[in-house]
């Protein structure tokens, strides 16, 4: 082996030589540095950090370097992978590390750390989600001996100090960890005679050991003693240690083992919106209080997690339509609908009182009733916030609150106000406010202005409601129960932020999904594209008050549609559809790139193409009419939209008109077929540079693309291809990995990423090496040959779950499709019998089964699927518990649940259930060492008439003995 760092005598003398050693692979043209913060390791400037040098080991590639400093040398470092102008591509996540020398080294001793890459996924232990929540216990653990803190001195010529260090994250009490191996001086194996660690904090053990040169080349492991004198090794091969065969090998080893290799922890949870929670107490819709009653449920349990939807406001348009919510008013504001009125005073006099009980019964409908609720609510507070103001807002309290969130806090409640002052949240309608300042800001809430009590009243409401979700998300903490918010894609339009911030969006854009599983027709979600060129210029603040902000409350959250960190679908503003867009960023055709193709025709291919036969064959008799109010007719059977009508909003919006004009019958089928002719184009033209085109979504589908000589077919086929599927990877890939780590790197949150759609093959390798979870939902594979899911093969790093708020629930899924019911009972529970046409709890209890078996970290469950385990909770129709409806646009959010989480806490059947599906898979449950005391078994649906038989192998996949069910 190349011998590095070598000094002079004199040098030697009077320095310490450091080595750093790591075993990575590399592509060609990259390398890896040490960067830290010593000038001796750049200052933290990667571009001046120590270039190491690649080194073949066996089958290894070793990077090594050194630096000479002095005794007692101190600090900090991290690896990073450049390219040779030492741009960097990558670094390892998880905490920086540390350079700490024992205590009296000569001049000349050589000290190696022998380091492995930190990935994404090591450093998910030490998130809050882990390490607050569900390994509390083990960050109490007492430190037994500091890092740095060598217990052993060199004295022999031919002998080693090696210190072992590993990270052991989740550790019971009164648990010991040793390093046993081939060595007598490491037990021969024997963990009685091994080396026990001692504990440095921060989930490090670590010990030091002298080795004479003959133990070398040595073997090794660590293992956990427990109580009882259990013993369990690490999972895995032995390690190996070898000395470098170098004229001047280490006296002093410092071993950053990584991680125990022990059984990776897996646990479960419940999904459910917040307003979709019933309880006694509620006003309508669940409020934050009512999530300690379902933390309560979730420990009876044996789930870890409770997943909720974005809570922020929504109150745009002062209708249902707010229900939406991932359309933000303020993505730092909490909504107001989840506030508990009762709870805002403890001084509530008997006729407030009265009418908030009057409230309670008219409101607690089947479903949510959106407007009346907020109604009520804002009604009620207003009127105990008139009794209380003054000594609420002089309280500490109230002023520490506004104090620390001033930022956000004074600009919403200004937004509030000139919303319902011009009615309106449409600011450019605003007059002078329509563009913000931050004078005008402070003149807006000035204490002198007549309007002070109502900024107040916002003030107050968000008070309260910071009030109520941190005291239940303490709650959550304290019972081992993680909660899990959503990080909304977009913020609304007409919002808070695209206020206060204007720059950073693209407002003459709109965002959403191409045709996917959801909707063959695309996605259009209505909200401004984000500029990230401009969000970059300060290092993504926004984003990073953010997280911080939702990191309040929360130990985990779900990156809603994760794809758009790499690439958006981009729409113009005027579109109401989701087909005809492009993703930003990519790389367009060029027109010269297409010339050489022998395409020339361009505005043939991005225009509508529109034939008279076409209008005759959508419009039957009244295509004349449709095409002298809509068309021009420019050349012989060939028509162009006018002016006034060429856009999707001009259709509409002309449609209208007509229809009121007119009483045209069937509306929405011409408006369909007006948007069919509209789209009917193969490529769309840059706006911002004309000489740029972008090939429309599944282009073969269009009578235009139809219409073709086959040369140009067979040329857009090619390249329609390469848009889509090929020369866009490197450049999303770089662009998530710009914007990714900083909104990980904002919060010590426990990060997972919602990727289902078309997924990139860039996106899976960029969420592994950020350690992102991903998601699985069995009937929407990411295998392109398989109609379902398989649970027992997906990976780890995921959340599996039978359904979600996008789709229908378990239950609706199963009594849709009877082929599909079928098939599955076929190719998944391996029965050729008919299948039950409802989803009885066998059915239910089946598939849940499979989830919690599966490898996938996390078991998440909507509440409704579970629910479907006893049958007394399934006569509500099976369509109703359907939360969202993406085809629909406007569709509105107000499932609430049939039970009150009062009655599912006394239900302690379908509690033990649950618990030991966890049990019996090898989840962790809060506080597992109460086992159950037999088997629970599903609801017994013997009188039922359909039969079928099916049971599970403990991996979930059926074997052949059966179990009556039906």
């Amino acid at each position: 082996m190349v011998n590095l760092g070598l000094f002079s005598g004199a040098k030697r003398a009077k320095s310490v030589n450091v080595r750093f050693r790591l075993p990575y692979y590399t592509h060609w043209g990259q390398s890896l540095v040490v960067c830290g913060s010593d000038s001796l390791v750049g200052s933290w400037n990667v571009k001046k950090g120590l270039l190491l040098s690649p080194v073949h080991q066996g089958d290894q590639l070793i990077w090594c370097g050194s630096i000479a400093v002095s005794n007692g040398f101190e600090c900090e470092y991290n690896y990073y992978v450049v390219d040779d102008n030492r741009n960097v591509l990558r670094w390892e996540k998880g905490n920086r590390r540390k350079v700490l020398l024992p205590q009296g080294l000569q001049g000349g001793e050589v000290i190696e750390l022998r380091d492995l890459w930190q990935t994404g996924a090591d450093a998910i232990p030490f998130k809050s989600a882990f390490k607050d929540v569900i390994f509390g216990r083990s960050s109490t653990l007492s430190i037994e001996r500091p890092l740095g803190n060598f217990i052993h001195s060199l004295d022999e010529d031919d002998s080693v100090l090696v210190h072992f260090k590993i990270c052991c994250p989740n550790i019971e009490e009164d648990t010991r960890i040793y390093v046993i191996g081939s060595s007598s001086k490491l037990g021969q194996w024997k963990v009685q005679n091994g080396i026990k660690l001692s504990h440095a904090g921060d989930s490090i053990w670590h010990g030091d050991c002298i080795l004479q040169f003959s133990d070398f080349p040595l073997k090794y492991k660590y293992c956990k003693y427990g109580k009882a004198g259990v013993i369990s090794s690490e999972f895995g091969q032995n390690r190996d240690l070898l000395l470098d065969a170098s004229n001047f090998p280490p006296r002093y080893i410092s071993l950053s083992d990584g991680m125990l290799r022990d059984l990776p922890w897996r646990g479960s949870g419940v999904a459910i919106p917040m307003f979709s929670v019933r309880s006694d107490d509620d006003l309508g819709v669940g409020e934050f209080l009512d999530l300690k009653l379902l933390v309560d449920w979730a420990v009876e349990s044996g789930l870890h997690l409770v997943q909720l939807l974005p809570v922020n406001d929504t109150s745009v348009h002062g209708m249902w339509w707010d229900s939406y919510p991932y359309s933000s008013l303020s993505v730092f504001a909490l909504h107001p609908l989840y506030l508990r009125v009762q709870a805002l005073s403890d001084n509530i006099p008997e006729d407030i009182k009265l009418e908030i009980q009057k409230e309670k019964v008219e409101l607690d409908g089947k479903d949510v009733d959106y407007e009346a609720t907020m109604a009520a609510k804002l009604t009620l507070a207003q009127k105990i916030f008139a009794r209380e103001k003054d000594s609420i807002l002089n309280s500490s309290s109230f002023q520490k609150y506004l104090s620390e969130n001033e930022e956000w806090l004074k600009p919403y409640a200004a937004f509030c106000f000139l919303r319902d002052f011009f009615e309106t949240s449409d600011h450019s309608q605003w007059g002078r406010f329509s563009q913000f300042s931050k004078d005008k800001l402070e003149k807006l809430i000035s204490k002198d202005s007549l309007h002070y009590d109502v900024i107040c009243f916002h003030y107050y409401i968000q008070y309260h409601l910071h009030q109520q979700l941190l005291e239940a998300a303490n709650y959550g903490r304290k019972k081992g129960v993680i909660l899990k918010g959503d990080l909304p894609i977009g913020v609304d339009r007409n919002s808070v932020d695209t206020w206060v911030y204007p720059t950073l969006f693209r407002m003459n854009t709109s965002t959403g999904a191409p045709p996917d599983y959801f909707d063959k027709n695309g996605q259009n979600w209505g909200f401004p594209t984000y500029n990230w060129e401009e969000m970059s210029k300060d290092n993504y603040a926004w984003w990073r008050a953010r997280l911080t902000q939702m990191s309040n409350y929360f130990t985990a959250y779900r990156i809603d549609h994760i794809l758009g960190f790499f690439r958006i679908w981009e729409l113009p503003e005027h579109a109401m559809t989701g087909l005809v867009g492009k993703f930003r960023p990519s790389i367009p055709l060029s027109q010269e790139e297409l010339e050489r193709e022998g395409i020339w025709d361009f505005d043939r291919l991005s225009r509508p193409y529109i034939k008279a036969e076409f209008l005759q064959d959508k419009f039957g008799a009244a295509w004349g009419f449709i095409a002298s109010h809509f068309l021009n007719e420019y050349q012989k059977n060939f028509y162009e939209f006018k002016e006034q009508c060429n856009t999707e909003k001009k259709i509409a919006s002309k449609l209208k008109s007509l229809v009121e004009e007119t009483q045209l019958q069937n509306p929405d089928q011409i408006r369909r077929s007006l948007f069919d002719l509209i789209q009917n184009i193969v490529l769309m033209r840059d706006p911002e540079n004309p000489r740029s085109f972008y090939p429309r979504f599944n282009l073969e589908d269009t009578s235009s693309f139809n219409d073709l000589d086959d040369h140009s077919k067979d040329v857009l086929k090619r390249l329609y291809y390469d848009y889509y599927f090929h020369r866009q990877e490197d450049l999303w890939r770089k662009n998530a990995l710009k914007t990714l780590p900083v909104l990980l790197d904002s919060s010590d949150m426990l990060a997972c990423g919602e990727d289902l759609g078309l997924i990139p093959s860039c996106v899976h390798p960029v969420m592994e090496e950020l350690g992102l979870i991903g998601l699985r939902i069995q009937r929407m594979p990411n295998e392109p040959d398989l109609e379902f899911g398989i649970p027992s093969q997906y990976s780890y790093m995921t959340v599996c779950a039978p359904s979600c708020h996008d789709c229908s629930t378990l239950r609706a899924w199963w009594e849709e499709d009877e082929e599909r019911r079928r098939r599955f009972m076929k190719n998944i529970i391996e029965s050729d019998i008919l299948p039950p046409s409802q989803c009885i709890p066998e059915i239910a209890y089946f598939i849940i089964k499979q989830h919690f078996e599966a490898p996938s970290m996390w078991a998440i469950f909507p509440l409704q699927d579970l629910l479907a385990l006893k049958e007394e909770y399934t006569t509500r129709p099976a369509k109703e518990e359907t939360i969202n409806d993406p085809t629909n646009p406007k569709h509105y959010w107000r499932f609430r649940s049939h039970v009150t989480l009062e009655s599912l806490m006394k239900d302690k059947e379908l509690q033990a259930t649950i618990k030991g599906l966890s049990l019996e898979s090898g989840r962790s449950v809060p506080h597992d060492e109460a086992k159950p005391a037999s088997k629970p078994i599903p609801v017994d649906v013997e009188a039922k008439k359909e039969k079928s038989s099916l049971a599970t192998k403990s991996n979930g996949i059926p074997q052949k003995e059966t179990l009556a069910v039906t």
